[in-house]
């Protein structure tokens, strides 16, 4: 049996290889004590060291979040470049950035990393290179003093406040429900996205192919709209860094109606992927939301696997994004949660409170709408919050 070290180190892999290094080997220790200087042991240190030397490897990655110390010891005694799995992350992050939103996020993320590890860098930092943990600020921003890095970081912190401010502006001027895809990084949220809308985001099998919010409008067979708004992907040790950054753009989540929590069915992980997505959900603060699991990819199971999973996740709703296969049972639970929360209103409102017939509109599906001499006589199916709000109106 597999065990979460050898699962956590071929995930390790993937990443290098998103981030497109090549790797050449793998090492693993198990201690009960981390070595505070090293954060290996000796005998294993020296193994690694003749691992980089017999391979000609010019970069060390490790699977956990190294100190300080360790750094600066491990790349002395190895003589190589060293990095840990959140530098990894967040080189990643800043070769996906492509809008301005993102690019701010990451560099913040970047930075914050960087400031406590300033302390004895000195030469350090003046020979650091391209590449994995250097690219974003990039190598001048890296050889500046703390006071400016902490300037920087403030500026983009007011430059992603402005960001904040205008996301709720644009969220006030949305009258439609939305609902937020969440799941692992590659679980298939983008292809589900291209699914249910016919939009045209960037599909890839690499993980962290999505940075940016993306939303897309559908409409509903029963008429009412809504707007998908899938986002970033998480994953396991996900940089604290990365959570606090990307406030604004995880903001989409949290001003959800209803969250899709997309899970990729043939991942043999998969149960430590749902635990690791609650885990963040319940960080953001939305673990309570209205939700509805969906097990992606089923064209890759068996006929006794899937059977085993409706067991255990009776709720979960099987579909391939891919092929489309079920994906009118998705839209079946998706308008059943709707109704759910919306009721049949017959009202008379007068002509001088008309503004309320836009909202209805917008918010609701107009079945009968009339025009007579002092008012608008009106059937439609609302959220019941809106229904409560226009009682006195009940013809």
């Amino acid at each position: 049996m597999v065990g979460q070290d050898e699962i956590s180190l071929e995930e390790l892999k993937r990443l290098a290889d998103t981030a497109g290094v090549k790797v050449l080997k793998k090492l693993m220790q198990r201690r009960f004590v981390i070595n505070p200087a090293f954060y290996i042991g000796k005998g294993k240190l020296k193994e690694l060291k003749h691992l980089v030397f017999e391979n000609g490897a010019n970069l060390v990655i490790f699977d956990n979040e190294l100190t300080p110390a360790q750094f600066r010891n491990l790349e002395n005694f190895l003589e190589t470049r060293v990095v840990d799995r959140t530098q990894l992350i967040l080189d990643i992050f800043a070769q996906h950035a492509h809008t301005r939103e993102s690019k701010l996020q990451v560099e913040l993320a970047q930075l914050q990393y960087l400031l406590p590890r300033l302390t004895g860098k000195g030469e350090e930092l003046s020979r650091l290179g391209g590449g994995i943990g250097t690219r974003g600020p990039g190598e001048t921003k890296l050889e500046i003093d703390r006071r400016r890095i902490e300037k920087r970081i403030y500026k983009l912190k007011q430059e992603l406040k402005n960001v904040k401010k205008n996301r709720q502006i644009q969220r006030k001027s949305r009258k439609d429900p939305v609902v937020a895809l969440v799941g692992y990084t590659n679980a298939g949220k983008s292809t589900l996205l291209n699914t249910l809308t016919n939009a045209n985001t960037e599909v890839a099998d690499k993980l962290f192919a999505t940075l940016d919010s993306t939303l897309r409008r559908l409409t509903l067979p029963f008429g009412k709209q809504i707007i998908i708004s899938d986002t970033v992907g998480f994953i396991k040790k996900l940089p604290h860094q990365l959570v606090a950054s990307f406030q604004a753009t995880l903001e989409e989540i949290k001003e959800a109606d209803i969250l899709l929590h997309v899970v990729d069915s043939s991942e043999p992980e998969l149960e430590n992927h749902i635990k690791v997505v609650n885990a963040v959900l319940k960080e953001l603060g939305v673990f309570h939301k209205e939700k509805i699991m969906v097990l992606n990819k089923i064209d890759r199971l068996e006929k006794g696997q899937l059977l085993d999973l409706g067991i255990k996740y009776p709720r979960a709703v099987p579909v391939s994004a891919l092929s489309g296969k079920c994906i009118d049972n998705l839209m079946g639970k998706i308008c059943e949660i709707m109704l759910n929360e919306m009721t049949t209103v017959h009202l008379k409102i007068p002509y001088h409170e008309a503004g309320w017939i836009n909202t209805i509109h917008h918010q609701g599906l107009v079945l009968k709408e009339k025009y007579v001499n002092d008012s608008i006589i009106i059937k439609a199916t609302i959220p019941t919050e809106l229904a409560n709000r226009l009682k006195k109106y009940t013809y």
